[in-house]
């Protein structure tokens, strides 16, 4: 369409500049239209195009294009069609050009080929994305972006620390396989880990995305963490280390998201999960395992979208996400309802549904290549992803119990956006051969074969049983109105518990040290004043004598200066 080196992410900015001057339709058909051309020209781009310059002795490459590259501004092009489609009914200029940067950042930082454009993009992902969540414009959204900026920044400055390091030791700056060798891999690795939501590093995704608006959160779900879901598996490939690290981000978000009544938040949760299979596959590493981590990341970005726009839907007509204050929603949302399922499917990886042909890769690597232990982990994950967002999502936001409350369906475009994201997952679960044709190995790999098949149904049978048993038995976690602390209490309870003593002992030291210093100059004002009014210092001398001294003085100058 126009020049094959012209960066993707430039229309994005192009388009976000333009917006900015414009208003009502002239500004939704700018949003809309912005992402289908910029789509459009990336489908005539073709592997291996390059566009660089030089810059202080390094050869910055700020768009590289290969096959994992293209898969990811592929899907980052679908995902910012459907959100701005999801978010056109909002008249909130923050929102809207704050969305479409933020996808742009997105698109610039998966064809980066060196580690100084990186850098820049992954500072202006962190930019961006903030004003999705002030954009609520609550204390409580204020807060948490601001928490959500630091954190994001931080991974930042330890990401340009790396590099320099990176560039000094190895005397380039190449955005290809680094692996854990030195300092410099590790804060390179520790930066991308920050923005993958690791474990200890993933309660700012907890935290600040169910405080975005019911738009920008389906914003956030889509781009920042597969940007570093993209970054590892380009950087980090075959690392063992992921493979522990991404089973405890499947298993451990499970339990946390059972328990939480914010649905929003729930999904938050599941996102951890669900990026804990692609960091596994991207730490087995082999062909078959790369191909599952990086579907299932733009299978992810499909379903889960679905999932967030289907609770922002929710939220947007009701005033309400607590799961305990839902229910019945069926029978003024049936369409929603019906939508929101097709996600609810589509995570479980039921097949047919897109989560079915991406997370089936990634655990017959695991299994092919000798991590049993991570396969069996991983099919417990699974049947936990049923039951946290397969089910509770669906049943407690649309059925269960009848809350009374009585709306109607969403704005038609956000029906729209959900429909699409709805199609997308069945027609990839159906047909496969189209995701996998553009995946950067060609494995000829076949996820409807009878052991796959079998295996997956039997999961998702005896998990829907237990829940209906607990359920029965009235033994499942209840929907209640509370707080969960996650890792946010050790700056919430723990930090405080232990910081507040030591304050109170340092200030009173410093009271102490203050009130002695005090004294003491009290000690000798006290003693000054004794001489007064009387005393030797306001004793009166005769002028007569002080010009005597001073002729004195001026005699012994001029003797010396003589001498």
């Amino acid at each position: 369409m126009w020049m094959p080196e012209m960066p993707a992410f430039a229309p994005f900015f192009i388009g976000a500049l333009i917006a900015l001057f414009t208003q009502g339709k002239l500004r939704q058909a700018i949003l809309l239209i912005t992402p289908v051309l910029s789509g459009l020209h990336l489908l005539t781009v073709p592997v291996g195009t390059v566009l660089s310059f030089d810059f202080i002795g390094f050869q910055l490459e700020v768009f590289e294009v290969d096959k994992l590259s293209l898969l990811f501004g592929y899907i980052f092009h679908i995902a910012a069609f459907i959100c701005m489609l999801f978010a056109l009914h909002v008249k909130d200029t923050l929102q809207q050009i704050s969305g479409l940067l933020y996808a742009g950042s997105a698109v610039g930082a998966v064809f980066a080929g060196d580690l100084i454009t990186l850098f820049v993009f992954w500072e202006l992902l962190a930019v961006t994305s903030v004003f999705l969540i002030w954009a609520t414009r609550t204390e409580r959204s204020y807060l948490a972006g601001l928490r959500y900026l630091i954190i994001q920044v931080l991974s930042g400055v330890v990401l340009l620390v790396g590099i320099i390091f990176y560039a000094h030791e190895h005397n380039t700056i190449d955005f290809t396989k680094i692996g854990l060798s030195d300092t410099a891999s590790w804060l390179i690795f520790i930066a991308f880990g920050v923005k993958c939501a690791f474990p200890m590093l993933h309660n700012w995704v907890t935290d600040a995305y169910p405080e975005a608006t019911p738009t920008g959160t389906v914003f956030l779900s889509a781009f920042t963490t597969k940007v570093a879901v993209y970054a590892l598996a380009r950087a980090y490939p075959g690392t063992e280390l992921l493979v522990y690290i991404g089973v405890t981000m499947a298993c451990f978000p499970i339990f946390f998201a059972v328990i939480e009544n914010d649905l929003r938040r729930v999904l938050s949760y599941s996102m951890i999960n669900q990026i804990g299979f692609m960091v596994v596959g991207i730490g087995i590493g082999t062909t078959l395992a790369i191909n599952g981590a990086v579907s299932h990341a733009f299978n992810d970005i499909l379903f889960k979208g679905l999932l967030f726009m289907s609770m922002g839907a929710v939220l947007h007509m009701t005033g309400k996400i607590d799961g305990s204050r839902l229910g019945g929603l069926y029978k003024s949302m049936p369409k929603t309802a019906i939508l929101c399922m097709i996600g609810a499917a589509s995570i479980s990886a039921f097949p047919l549904f897109s989560g079915f042909v991406s997370k089936s890769m990634v655990m017959s690597a695991a299994l092919n290549n000798g991590y049993g232990w991570a396969w069996l982990l991983l099919l417990f994950s699974a049947a936990g992803v049923f039951h946290h967002a397969g089910i509770k999502i669906p049943y407690f936001a649309f059925f269960a119990h009848d809350s009374g409350i009585r709306t109607t369906e969403p704005p038609k475009n956000m029906l729209l956006a959900m429909t699409i994201s709805a199609v997308l997952c069945i027609a990839i679960g159906v047909y496969p051969q189209a995701l996998y044709s553009l995946l950067p190995y060609d494995t000829g790999y076949n996820p409807y074969d009878a052991t796959h098949v079998l295996t997956q149904t039997q999961l998702l049978f005896f998990s829907a049983l237990a829940f209906v048993w607990l359920n029965l038995k009235n033994m499942y976690p209840p929907e209640l109105p509370s707080v969960n602390l996650d890792i946010d209490w050790l700056y919430r309870r723990l930090f405080p518990a232990i910081l507040t003593p030591f304050f109170n002992t340092f200030w009173a030291l410093d009271r102490a040290i203050r009130k002695s210093f005090m004294r003491g100059v009290n000690g000798v004002i006290g003693m000054v004043a004794r001489h007064e009014p009387d005393g030797i210092l306001s004793r009166t001398q005769l002028s007569g004598s002080m010009v005597i001294w001073v002729s004195i003085l001026l005699a012994v100058f001029l003797i010396l200066s003589f001498w």
